[in-house]
């Protein structure tokens, strides 16, 4: 897996980038740990969660030189939330291992297309840097708008991989998977 410290990858609006510390997360805290945010990831985080939230983005980048970077919007340096690469690593995943696309966008960011953007950058990366051969995305059936970008990304619902995650409770317990492969990406580019 190709080391990507100092990361910073730039789209037409975004920059995707390594975390650069305390300030960078109590920004991304502020802006994505609503109530509306976080309605499918659990519910919002008091401070030992945000603590916890943390601690996993830069234990996976520690131990594989990636995992989700910090989205910065170029026009105002603000930070819009995160997206990126990591291996699937929920207890009793039928993806464990795998190379997972994720995002989160603060409120006032969603239906501008800022998702789409750093999704399509994580996954050429995914892709190209990391040569992939197929990147999960996870999910509840409820995140209409997770899943809905999923499948503008080209992904296709791989209702065989479905699993329960047993930290969490209904209705954020039951993950659904989605899936691309190398050649529908490159296909679809």
């Amino acid at each position: 897996m190709a080391d990507m410290a100092g990361f910073r990858c730039e789209t037409e609006r975004l920059i995707l980038r390594d975390w650069r510390g305390d300030g960078d997360w109590a920004d991304f805290f502020r802006v994505t740990n609503t109530p509306a945010v976080m309605q499918w990831l659990g519910g919002a985080l008091d401070d030992e969660g945000m603590e916890k939230q943390r601690a996993r983005v830069e234990n996976c980048a520690a131990r594989f030189g990636h995992c989700f970077w910090a989205i910065e919007r170029k026009a105002d340096g603000e930070i819009l939330g995160f997206c990126g690469l990591k291996r699937a690593d929920a207890p009793g995943s039928s993806v464990a291992g795998a190379m997972e696309v994720g995002w989160r966008l603060r409120e006032d960011a969603w239906g501008c297309g800022y998702a789409k953007e750093a999704a399509i950058a994580a996954l050429n990366i995914g892709f190209g840097e990391f040569a992939a051969d197929e990147i999960v995305a996870l999910t509840v059936s409820g995140n209409t708008s997770s899943w809905g970008l999923m499948v503008r990304l080209g992904m296709r619902r791989r209702a065989e991989l479905d699993y329960s995650d047993d930290r969490y409770d209904p209705p954020w317990r039951d993950a659904i998977v989605y899936s691309i492969d190398r050649p529908t990406w490159e296909n679809a580019a």
